[in-house]
């Protein structure tokens, strides 16, 4: 089965919770063993597993990266201003597979699913969310 999200951003930078999302689309399959995979169109936006207990260590994200990759510097920016987005959304990658246990999606307690805006806001995000059974 496989299905899409679409969501809007509002920030510039920033990390969206699709966790409720991925889990529901798991739920309608009625998958018991599997994996579902999540994985987000576009060359400057991201999927992260992250602890969703409080909204310091999304910040945290947001801020380490900006640190680790700063913006205007790039070459890239020439073309449309937003090389850093490129560079981040380049190292935390378009996509993560997470097993499906017992019909449910098979993050630990502290363990959310996160859109990672890196050039936003933006109207249409897409994630194509891809659930498969275990043979």
């Amino acid at each position: 089965m496989q299905k899409i999200i679409k969501i809007k951003t509002e920030k510039h930078n920033c990390l969206v919770d699709i966790t409720e999302q991925v889990k529901e689309i798991v739920k309608q399959t009625c998958i018991k063993e599997g994996i579902v995979n999540v994985y987000v169109q576009g060359a400057t936006a991201a999927i992260m597993i992250q602890e969703n207990w409080d909204d310091s260590v999304q910040l945290d994200v947001i801020n380490f990266l900006k640190k680790l990759i700063p913006s205007g510097i790039w070459l890239h920016d020439s073309q449309d201003d937003n090389g850093d987005a490129h560079l981040k959304a380049g190292m935390i990658g378009p996509g993560k597979t997470i097993p499906v246990i017992n019909g449910e999606i098979g993050l630990s307690t502290w363990q959310n699913i996160f859109l990672c805006e890196f050039d936003g806001p933006r109207n249409d995000r897409r994630i194509v969310v891809t659930v498969m059974k275990d043979e």
